[in-house]
């Protein structure tokens, strides 16, 4: 595990972060791995979920290692008015406020950002939400598999004519928690050059997965049309597409730069198509992709994937193959850009974990922390509050932290 001797780019800041699962979490681990002190507030007995989603070793899932590293829990019933007070007197003292509940939930616990404000006035609170804090739509439940649909991206994975696919992971999610982070820092900025003064950053998952796509909507206000899934192939951009091998392996090739092109056809042997007039430029390519793609693939059927790709390399052709995790893990590149860390977890054992991105060549992320037990920060956080041993083991006799 790094320890990150360099100090850290958001060193001194302070976050904390009430929301539970993905977009929320995201964007704190993100702000944590960069050097914010980041106090995760967990309900007592149960925790995050996401402490028991998908595989699980020693009682904790080995995802919740990656997203909780760099931060430290505070187990505190929100529901209570102590446990209440006790999140406001955190917040007055905080930089950032992460949250992803329903809209309408601090509210109710009259951590409205007016309230919070007044006793922190340079206060940055992070709100993301299904459908954003505003508008029709506003109190409906939202997860990021919903924000996907909403946003357009759903509609456009798979292939015609069948049921739209997921991409495998909560990209909804993770796009809102980036530009969350985004939000987060440039409200810092603001505060910085002017005057102090904190905001409200709203993220809806649906305009976060929208954000991201490219010329859809331009595409149908200028000439009506409405973008279609399309496989693997990237409509309107030839030849870009996934290719089969002879030894059933896949690889994805981007031959649609118009050089690329030509050193592409030269490679498999077809120059014809290469010095080709009519296939110049995209324009013409796209005309004939279905041509271009049959020939792309005629040259893959004969080859293996590991001599398709020497080849593709050598003719300076972009082109890969798709990666498992056992793939990430082996390769060198990866390894040798610190891109797979040995993370010791506080159950005792050690498991890979992604690494940090982006990487500040001159404040580096790090990870500091692994991922903590439920409440496991609990006395030193109310402490540093200014909370009394006595006062902190009668909260706990009352239930309000564990």
């Amino acid at each position: 595990m790094s320890t990150g001797m360099t100090p850290q780019a958001l060193q001194g800041l302070k976050v904390v972060e009430m929301g539970q699962l993905i977009a929320g979490p995201f964007a704190g681990k993100t702000l944590g791995d960069f050097g914010a002190d980041v106090i995760k507030i967990e309900a007592p007995g149960s925790g995050d979920p996401l402490r028991n989603w998908r595989l699980i070793k020693e009682g904790t899932s080995v995802w919740w290692q990656v997203q909780s590293r760099n931060k430290r829990s505070v187990a505190l019933d929100l529901r209570s008015p102590e446990g209440q007070d006790i999140a406001r007197r955190l917040i007055s003292q905080a930089d950032v406020l992460i949250e992803n509940f329903r809209p309408g939930t601090l509210e109710g616990w009259g951590m409205d950002y007016e309230t919070l404000s007044r006793d922190n006035p340079g206060l940055i609170m992070l709100r993301i939400s299904g459908y954003g804090q505003t508008g029709p739509y506003r109190d409906l439940p939202g997860f990021g598999s919903i924000g996907e649909a909403m946003g357009g991206l759903r509609h456009l994975t798979g292939e015609a004519g069948r049921v739209p696919v997921r991409c495998g992971i909560s990209i909804g999610d993770t796009l809102a928690a980036l530009h969350g982070t985004l939000g987060v820092l440039t409200a810092l900025y603001h505060r910085k050059v002017n005057g102090g003064r904190g905001q409200v950053i709203d993220v809806a998952l649906h305009e976060a997965v929208f954000n991201v796509m490219e010329s859809l909507v331009p595409e149908y206000s200028a000439f009506g049309v409405v973008r279609e899934p399309a496989g693997s192939a990237l409509p309107g951009i030839a030849p870009s597409n996934a290719y089969r091998c002879g030894d059933g392996g896949v690889v994805l090739i981007a031959g649609n730069g118009d050089s690329i092109f030509k050193r592409l056809m030269s490679a498999i042997g077809r120059d014809d198509l290469g010095q080709d007039p009519a296939l110049a430029d995209n324009a013409g390519r796209v005309r004939r992709v279905e041509e271009l793609d049959a020939a792309i693939e005629a040259w893959t059927l004969q080859r293996g994937t590991a001599e398709a790709l020497a080849v593709l390399a050598e003719a300076r052709v972009p082109a890969g193959r798709a990666y498992t995790a056992k793939d990430i893990v082996e390769d060198p590149h990866y390894q040798a850009r610190d891109m797979i860390l040995k993370q010791a977890t506080r159950d005792g054992y050690e498991v890979d974990v992604p690494g940090i991105v982006p990487k500040l060549m001159g404040t580096p992320g790090a990870v500091r922390s692994a991922a903590p037990r439920l409440g496991e920060d609990t006395d030193a956080v109310l402490a540093e509050a200014g909370y009394a041993p006595q006062d902190i083991a009668a909260l706990r006799n009352r239930g309000v932290v564990a």
